[in-house]
């Protein structure tokens, strides 16, 4: 049975929507902070983001379980199940960086089926059924054409807390040397809508979580991008990705002597 997914995806845009106008409204407010660790921080309002989407998520769709960053809610086993990362971009958001977005992705039968990330300061909505076209605010997007590496504008993490160490400053160090330009925005979510809508190529990162790419990963796909997720060791959740264009030689240029 072919199901129709335009329902779910507007009940994602109004609850992306919502919690990035609640976002917005508190950007110049005193965040209270709940965790503050060595390389990130977890803010009340990442919970307090998550339970209005959640609110509105399950009230359309009460069947549907959401699997987020600030805990999951409903059965995991659930037929449809709603991935959802609050405020992707927190530390930003903290800082008063307006780069930081809401995404919401939905996974059906295990199958990744639409994704909506909000950027709530731009007002930029990205969001895609999967095989169907990508828009940006309901106009068509999709990667760009650049071929060579010397033309990209890329994004590689490179972290020494990460696990990726020296080899990661030594991998960000190879790539500079190829392309255009590199850019680090803070947000994986938005980094990879920006692949698929042309302005940036690609996205290298060696530790990256399921709910802060999978909204944007049916986005990238639907525009002509490719992603490739390798997890760690017994975590299916935790990860590394390569994400790119579709037409950069990036698998090539990623290789290093070791």
């Amino acid at each position: 049975m072919i199901v129709d997914y335009s329902a779910y995806l507007t009940a994602a845009r109004q609850a992306a929507r919502l919690a990035g106008a609640f976002l917005r409204e508190q950007f110049h407010s005193v965040k209270l902070v709940d965790e503050a660790l060595l390389h990130d921080i977890k803010l009340r309002l990442d919970k307090e983001s998550q339970e209005l989407i959640t609110r509105h998520l399950l009230a359309a769709f009460p069947q549907s379980a959401v699997l987020g960053e600030e805990g999951n809610t409903g059965d995991s086993a659930a037929e449809f199940l709603w991935v959802v990362d609050p405020i992707d971009g927190t530390v930003n958001y903290f800082y008063g960086i307006p780069i930081f977005c809401v995404s919401i992705a939905l996974q059906h039968k295990g199958e990744w089926v639409l994704g909506c990330v909000y950027d709530p300061m731009q007002q930029e909505c990205f969001e895609a059924i999967a095989g169907q076209q990508p828009t940006l605010n309901g106009v068509p997007i999709a990667v760009s054409g650049r071929r060579q590496m010397r033309e990209a504008v890329v994004f590689v993490g490179h972290g020494t807390h990460d696990g990726s160490g020296e080899r990661g400053i030594r991998r960000f160090a190879h790539i500079s040397r190829q392309v255009r330009k590199m850019r680090i925005l803070g947000s994986a979510a938005l980094t990879l809508c920006y692949i698929a809508a042309g302005r940036f190529d690609a996205y290298v990162e060696d530790r990256i979580c399921l709910w802060d790419f999978a909204a944007a990963r049916v986005i990238l796909e639907a525009a002509g991008g490719k992603l490739e997720f390798t997890p760690h060791s017994g975590d299916a959740v935790k990860g590394a990705i390569v994400a790119w264009n579709g037409k950069l030689p990036l698998p090539e240029a990623l290789q290093m002597d070791e």
